[in-house]
């Protein structure tokens, strides 16, 4: 939905101070996100067992811990016409110099609150906003697993703030950078009031959740959740993450057994590339103004967002793989459209999430699509559907466009015709030119037809010069440029939720062969 513009990439000495605090405070930061009070998760067949949690426990209030988190400063606009000024911590380094020198929760714009929260405060100073955008860029990357934040953003029914809970792909700030939307955005949660149109906000009642690519841009691919009755986002804490393997992200709000969008490759327009099968970082803010915030007329200050925890969990096991079975054999005249899928129900274990599928086949001049009775994605299957869901490979072959099914071409090369096809033309042209002169045009054009057809049999029934019977040399093929007829096959592939691989189909979770034989 956003643009989300990285500040430029630092000199020759920041890059190598840079680099001392990667290899430096990693190590540091692993051991601060400490998961020590956080227990594993059973959801379904599936534990989740905590690999990296932020939990904002410190004791007393104070500054947010630096090797956890990094933070974007100044007033750049960050490609949305922003207004707020970002600050890090008292003393970060690089903070604007109008950001406070000294640690208060009056004036501090991130902190902990010593009550286990993150608070993120955004103040009006003298007519100058002021908030914090932190990151974990530098420090965590992730890639896997589910990832969530436990969150109460700020009043959004009226225009002026912008929270949100979201990724970019690390690759940002590869060399040569994937600059944005390339390298992929993810937004968990992203929240504006809904007086502000096209696209109208969320507001308390509800969150967006949108995938940006190369090829869907600032628009993004998402959906609109929306809270049960009695429920807002700016009135308690609601977990907003995605469960999120090779070639699919599920999202959800509080519950992760019960995703509201489930977004997969075959998602996205033709030509687009998923960037989501590699590793991202985290970031949280809340912006002010700007693209989707707003005017900040009516805007408090100052306002808070308040986050109780950020996550990542992976499943303590690989979950069981899904049995694919004997799908039924496809055989399909090249370029027929009825008669050309397979449609299967795959056997799949009880709690182990939804699948991802895929195809491929080895027919030339041929391709293949899935699709499903999933009511959520077209693309998946859910082992806990109340009814066992099916899915359907359609191969789509390529009409041959041979010698067999064009005119034949003995027609115009037999001896006769050779002969007598020039007389006729000759015969229709003069013909017509009676005709036009004498004011008989349409019983010109039928004796000619007749005249044409009689003379084209006549050469075709004369014995040819040499003799024989009239038989012409035998015409050659002039080839296929379909689809070939032969046997072939296609190939499902599936994914689980617990797939970590590069998402080829050659490290699918299981695949089966379907055999294709095109007449």
């Amino acid at each position: 939905m956003t643009l989300r513009v990285e500040s430029s990439l630092p000199s020759k000495w920041h890059i190598l101070v840079i680099a001392a605090v990667i290899v430096f405070g990693t190590t540091r930061a692993r051991a601060q996100a400490s998961c020590n009070t956080v227990t594993s998760d059973p959801r379904g067949a599936v534990t989740w067992v905590p690999q990296w949690c932020e939990e904002f426990n410190a004791a007393t209030a104070g500054p947010p811990d630096t090797t956890v988190w990094s933070f974007d400063l100044g007033n750049s606009g960050f490609g949305n016409n922003e207004i707020e000024t970002y600050c890090g911590p008292p003393g970060y380094s690089g903070n604007p110099s109008n950001c406070p020198s000294t640690f208060s929760t009056a004036t501090s714009n991130a902190y902990v609150d010593g009550a286990g929260h993150l608070v993120i405060q955004v103040i009006n100073n003298s007519g100058t906003w002021f908030s914090a955008r932190m990151k974990t860029q530098g420090l965590q990357n992730f890639q896997y697993g589910r990832i969530e934040a436990s969150i109460q953003i700020p009043d959004t029914t009226n225009p002026g703030l912008w929270p949100a809970f979201w990724s970019l792909g690390s690759d940002i700030a590869a060399t040569p950078p994937v600059k944005w939307p390339a390298c992929g955005e993810v937004d968990f949660m992203e929240n504006w009031s809904p007086q502000i149109l096209n696209p109208s906000g969320p507001g308390p009642a509800g969150n967006k959740t949108t995938l940006h690519t190369a090829a869907t841009g600032g628009n993004g691919t998402g959906a609109l959740y929306t809270f049960p009755p009695g429920q807002q986002a700016d009135t308690g804490y609601h977990v907003y993450g995605t469960i999120w393997s090779a070639n699919m992200m599920q999202f959800y709000v509080d519950d992760p057994t019960k995703p509201f969008l489930i977004k997969t490759p075959n998602d996205l327009p033709s030509g687009d590339t998923w960037p989501f099968n590699a590793q991202l970082f985290l970031l949280l803010n809340v912006a002010v103004g700007g693209t989707l915030g707003g005017s900040t007329t009516s805007t408090p200050s100052p306002d808070q967002m308040l986050v109780d925890y950020v996550r990542q969990y992976q499943p303590s096991a690989a979950v069981s793989v899904p049995v694919l079975g004997t799908p039924p054999a496809i055989s399909v005249k090249a370029g027929a459209v009825t008669g050309n899928a397979s449609t299967f129900t795959p056997t799949l274990t009880s709690g182990t999430g939804n699948v991802y599928f895929s195809c491929s086949t080895n027919a030339p001049k041929a391709t293949c699509v899935i699709s499903t009775t999933d009511p959520l994605n077209t693309y998946v299957i859910n082992s806990s559907a109340s009814a066992p869901e099916s899915v359907t490979a359609t191969v789509t072959t390529t009409v041959n466009m041979s010698a067999a099914n064009a005119i034949p071409l003995t027609l115009f090369l037999h001896p006769g015709t050779r002969i007598w096809l020039p007389i006729a033309i000759a015969g229709f042209l003069v013909s017509i030119g009676l005709a036009y002169s004498g004011g008989r045009r349409r019983q010109a054009w039928l004796y000619d037809c007749i005249v044409i057809a009689g003379l084209i049999l006549m050469g075709a029934g004369t014995p040819s010069c040499g003799g024989g019977g009239g038989s012409s040399p035998p015409v050659t093929s002039t080839g296929n440029n379909g689809t070939t007829p032969g046997s072939y096959s296609v190939t499902v592939y599936a994914f689980t939720e617990s797939n970590t691989s590069d998402g080829s189909n050659s490290h699918a979770d299981a695949s089966v062969a379907i055999p294709l034989s095109v007449n």
